[in-house]
């Protein structure tokens, strides 16, 4: 008996054992986020997404899927919170004033923020921000930045140099005292760590919704722009598009009082000589400004206008 007991507790061990490593290392054949009940697979080029009318990226190149945030649900454009955008591969393209806009008008956004009137330049493949220390009676400072990503997916920026009221300060600490620490402590900055004098950041909450999930594995500062690579690498994401457009295909996708079954949209862009500009916000006014077109196989086929070239134009900032 003391011997079948003995077996029974080795098996159990080494059923423990195969659960752990499965665990730590996923089968190939696993599937992924993307591959979720419900998940409308995505894939956009060329695009200039708005997430808020001061918040938006440049999709150079995006495969994914729309995930919907409810089980048994399914994404609605009507309604940005019903669904996240999971990426295998992309490749995005953030202007520095967007950044800022993230940072005032999102993750600093409370009353009681350390910071205030964020701006950010691009310079010599480094970040120069500078703002307000609102919790130091708004006194200027300025630092210079560096990007990197780490090995984690969040994205480290590095504080290099460090100016309040012009003057050469220590470090990021020292400068903002203890007030942001208690601020991430208390979740009251979401998606934000400090670490002695770098910042982390994740992408999946910092951002407005539709929230983005991926890793990201590579990012810098280069023509003006914050380039970041989420997910696995492109080998295709570097070359121009041949044209721009949003398509989305498989399962349920609701716009307005539509709701595709086994969905096969594409979003085309009306003027192709520039990004598809697009605002979830405002899609309906583009669907009206544009045409559309059903396939042989019942597939929809949109083709929109750019959202800055509405009548008349909406209230936003220039984009390139």
């Amino acid at each position: 008996m003391s011997l079948l007991i003995q077996m029974m507790r080795m098996m159990r061990t080494i059923v423990a054992l195969s659960l752990l490593a499965m665990a730590a290392h996923p089968q190939k054949g696993a599937a992924s986020p993307a591959a979720q009940e419900g998940a409308v697979h995505a894939q956009m080029r060329n695009v200039t997404y708005h997430f808020t009318d001061r918040v938006s990226v440049r999709i150079v190149s995006l495969a994914g899927a729309l995930v919907p945030t409810t089980a048994g649900h399914w994404p609605v454009f009507d309604d940005k919170s019903s669904f996240n955008i999971y990426v295998d591969a992309a490749r995005i393209l953030v202007l520095p004033s967007d950044l800022a806009g993230v940072l005032n008008s999102y993750i600093f956004a409370g009353r009681d923020a350390p910071l205030k009137d964020v701006s950010i330049t691009v310079e010599k493949g480094h970040l120069k921000i500078k703002g307000k220390l609102h919790s130091k009676g708004d006194i200027p400072f300025e630092t210079v930045a560096s990007l990197s990503a780490d090995p984690d997916g969040r994205v480290r920026l590095h504080t290099e140099k460090v100016k309040a009221l012009h003057v050469p300060v220590k470090g990021l600490m020292d400068l903002f005292g203890v007030e942001i620490d208690d601020l991430i402590e208390n979740g009251k900055v979401a998606g934000v760590e400090a670490q002695k004098d770098d910042l982390l950041l994740n992408l999946e909450q910092v951002l407005p919704p539709p929230h983005i999930h991926g890793p990201v594995t590579d990012i810098h500062a280069a023509g003006g722009f914050i380039v970041s690579v989420i997910g696995k690498p492109d080998k295709n994401s570097g070359t121009p598009a041949s044209s721009n457009f949003m398509a989305y295909k498989g399962n349920k996708l609701q716009f307005g009082k539509l709701l595709m079954n086994d969905a096969d949209l594409t979003i085309i862009d009306l003027d192709p000589q520039d990004p598809l500009d697009f605002f979830l916000d405002r899609y309906k006014d583009q669907l009206v400004a544009g045409y559309s077109k059903i396939t042989a196989s019942f597939g929809l086929r949109v083709f929109m206008k750019d959202f800055a070239k509405l009548q008349p134009p909406p209230h936003t900032s220039a984009r390139r």
